[in-house]
């Protein structure tokens, strides 16, 4: 990622060996899924999914014109001061809002927002609320806003993961991610690919196909206990908004993507990674500056799709023994593709919590002189943050907890769709074999690759 998210010390002194929780993280997974066995035997997420109305008084709150107004026109307002401290304010990274809103704030903070309060991003998303003001205007002016063209739903979710894969190459990849100049480009690239996609499709058909941020935040909002239904909010169990399947073309490549694009930013800082990109750079010594940058990014790129790719094919390999040990008639992909968004939350809060919690009080400090001019707007420029408020071993024990129970919530999904899906019992424990080996897989390799940053 960028420097504002590497760590913030290593777990070299833990008491015991790392190689102890590996181990008690693949027996808490082995117990998790007997227990589900055992005790869950027909499908519960999709009956409690339900959930029970908000009163009324707090909904009609909720859904106000007047708030949701005050909050898009703040997220316009914050999004404008994103752009420009990148465009015109300093060019030193930590001294500008932009790199520490964008990596940290946003990209950080709206996912775990989601997991809490539901699919948030409807209203806080600048460019449906640029969206939203664009077709209030041109009612106003007698006009009917209508989209070119059809929804794209022959696309699925490949615009969106291809848009969320060029926001993970700048991060991940892109020698100076966090340079403000760079983030403006980004972030104006984007503006176009969001606007000019809900333009030809519609708001909310480009919402779910084709704006990366709003598919992986509608996502993760699944998770939540709060959610939208027939025009109610609704207090449901956590995870059932992921019952059921979900076969909208791109899905599973949508969620390698978050997956793998988290697993690339461990590994890269691993010493063999590191190695290797300087073995690269020192072929190319020689050369120019651009020229080094662009062979580190291209090294940065294939490391990146090798990991989105190595989720991918993990999975299907899963799911194709798990069709073959029930003799399935048809791919079970869509069925049990759900069960990877608790593990894709797992992963981002498992790397980048610390950075939240960290690097996130600088906004305090950066609000009040967000283009580094020495201003002090609100008085926070004097704010000191705590940068001790976790050690590395609270890191380690949270990294710990957080990618286990991610995965245990994984296993519940895939046994809840697995007891719907099939009739006989004994098909649907075995059809959870290989999705058991793949949580083990993918808890394992995502400690060793935390272990080792």
């Amino acid at each position: 990622m960028t420097p504002l998210a590497h760590g913030i010390g290593s777990v070299r002194d833990l008491p015991v060996p790392t190689s102890f929780f590996y181990t008690s993280a693949a027996i808490v997974l082995v117990v998790s899924f007997t227990a589900l066995g055992a005790l869950w035997r027909r499908p519960l997420l999709e009956r409690h999914g339900y959930g029970r109305p908000l009163p009324g008084r707090l909904q009609a709150l909720l859904f106000a014109k007047w708030l949701r107004v005050a909050i898009q026109a703040i997220a316009i307002g914050l999004f404008a001061l994103t752009f420009l401290s990148a465009l015109l304010g300093t060019t030193t990274e930590l001294l500008n809002w932009a790199p520490t809103f964008v990596y940290v704030v946003f990209w950080v903070g709206v996912p775990v927002l989601s997991v809490l309060l539901g699919n948030v991003w409807r209203v806080l998303s600048p460019w449906r609320a640029l969206a939203d003001l664009a077709v209030w205007l041109l009612e106003c002016g007698g006009r009917r806003a209508r989209p070119i063209l059809g929804e794209p739903t022959w696309m699925g979710r490949y615009p969106a993961a291809a848009a969320l894969f060029a926001f993970v190459t700048l991060e991940l990849a892109h020698p100076s991610p966090a340079a403000p100049r760079t983030l403006a480009v980004a972030i104006a690239l984007y503006t176009y690919w969001a606007l000019a996609g809900m333009a030809l499709y519609g708001r909310d058909a480009w919402m779910r196909h084709g704006e990366g941020f709003a598919v992986a935040f509608e996502l993760l909002s699944r998770v939540a206990p709060l959610t939208r239904r027939k025009g109610a909010l609704v207090l449901r169990w956590p995870l059932t908004g992921l019952a059921g399947a979900d076969r909208a073309p791109g899905a599973l490549a949508f969620l390698a993507v978050m997956i793998g694009s988290t697993s690339f930013d461990g590994f890269s800082r691993t010493t063999f990674w590191q190695d290797l990109v300087a073995d690269v750079r020192g072929r190319y010594a020689d050369e120019s500056i651009r020229v080094l940058d662009l062979v580190t990014m291209a090294v940065n790129v294939a490391g990146l799709l090798a990991f989105v790719l190595a989720v991918a094919v993990t999975y299907l390999v899963a799911v194709e023994s798990a069709r073959l040990l029930v003799h399935a008639p048809r791919s079970l992909v869509g069925d049990f593709v759900l069960p990877l968004v608790p593990i894709a939350f797992a992963y981002l809060v498992a790397h980048y919590f610390s950075l939240l919690l960290i690097q996130g009080q600088f906004i305090v400090t950066l609000a009040s002189d967000p283009f580094g001019r020495g201003w002090d707007l609100f008085g926070t420029a004097a704010f000191s943050p705590n940068l001790t408020i976790v050690s590395p071993a609270t890191v380690w024990y949270v990294q710990v907890v957080s990618l286990t129970l991610g995965h245990v919530a994984g296993l519940a999904v895939a046994h809840d769709r697995a007891v719907a899906l099939f009739r006989d019992r004994a098909d649907a424990l075995r059809s959870q074999y290989p999705m058991l080996a793949l949580m083990v897989l993918y808890t394992v390799g995502g400690l060793w690759l935390l272990s080792r940053g």
